[in-house]
């Protein structure tokens, strides 16, 4: 069998700015659940506020790089669920376009740069609806909580599966 895969769960946001705490709520129902349903060895579950060098360093070394994180969509529909995919093929391109701000996307392209990216990258992506100041989540955001942490489930077996068979 092949040596065990690891994969690195990340909640990115801030808890207190409303509909941007998504990433660590649902990271905080995953580990809730590792008492009840363990994740397979190898498994880390991070938060993060998003600065691109703290994402790479929770992200190094792993196979599997999982990221849940709320989105600004303008018109959006709160609490639709975005889910992005790049291998690592399509991890070394470097992006036709760029940004002004710092997140994701300077992540991994400094990722690139250096040589560090994670083997895969699934992002779960969240329209919110309210990112002001304070505590909660819409009730739009937090009705998707429970079955994005069940995506993140199954898309850690599926690449355990895939790493057990060395389709990976």
């Amino acid at each position: 069998m092949k040596e065990r895969t690891r994969i690195a769960v990340m909640g990115v946001g801030n808890e207190y700015r409303r509909d941007d705490g998504l990433g660590p709520a649902v990271v905080a129902r995953l580990r809730r659940r590792t008492m009840v349903r363990p994740l397979p060895p190898g498994t880390t579950l991070g938060t993060c506020d998003g600065d691109p060098g703290r994402l790479i360093t929770l992200w190094e070394g792993a196979d599997l790089a999982v990221i849940v994180d709320a989105a600004h969509a303008h018109p959006g529909v709160p609490g639709r669920v975005h889910r992005i995919e790049l291998d690592a093929e399509r991890l070394t391109q470097p992006p036709a376009a760029g940004s002004h701000g710092l997140g994701l996307g300077e992540a991994v392209e400094l990722a690139r740069v250096l040589d560090r990216l994670p083997g895969r990258l699934v992002v779960f992506a969240v329209e919110g609806a309210d990112h002001s100041l304070g505590t909660g989540l819409s009730p739009a955001v937090a009705a998707v909580v429970g079955p994005l942490a069940e995506s993140v489930e199954r898309e850690i077996v599926r690449h355990r599966d895939a790493a057990a068979r060395g389709a990976t």
